[in-house]
């Protein structure tokens, strides 16, 4: 069973999304939770940055949400798990290396 990622509202997209690109590399599912409106737009947004992170090990992924009942300190809350999982896979575009720049004109 993989864990469920955890958000809150003051964490970091950025770092999320490479947790939940690291585990979908690892178990092709990822789990994520949030309780609030500011944690569901941070697990919104590192979804969707995820997606580009994976995009490169040409993987698409998908997410479903639902509610779930959780216990916070004995008092019991209501939030939004995301369910992440590979929706494709796909041969990633290999792009070319840069041409350097010429020389400057003389």
């Amino acid at each position: 069973m993989v864990d469920t990622i955890k958000v809150s509202a003051k964490s970091r997209s950025t770092s999320v999304a490479g947790a939940i690109a690291g585990v979908i590399r690892e178990h092709k599912h990822a789990e994520v939770q949030a309780i609030g409106a500011g944690a569901v737009n941070q697990a919104i947004k590192a979804i969707a940055i995820a997606r580009g992170y994976l995009e490169r090990d040409g993987l698409d992924i998908a997410c479903v949400p639902t509610f779930v009942e959780v216990d916070v300190s004995g008092e019991e809350r209501t939030a939004v798990r995301l369910s992440v999982d590979v929706s494709r896979t796909f041969t990633p575009k290999i792009e070319p290396p840069s041409e350097p720049a010429p020389p400057p004109a003389a």
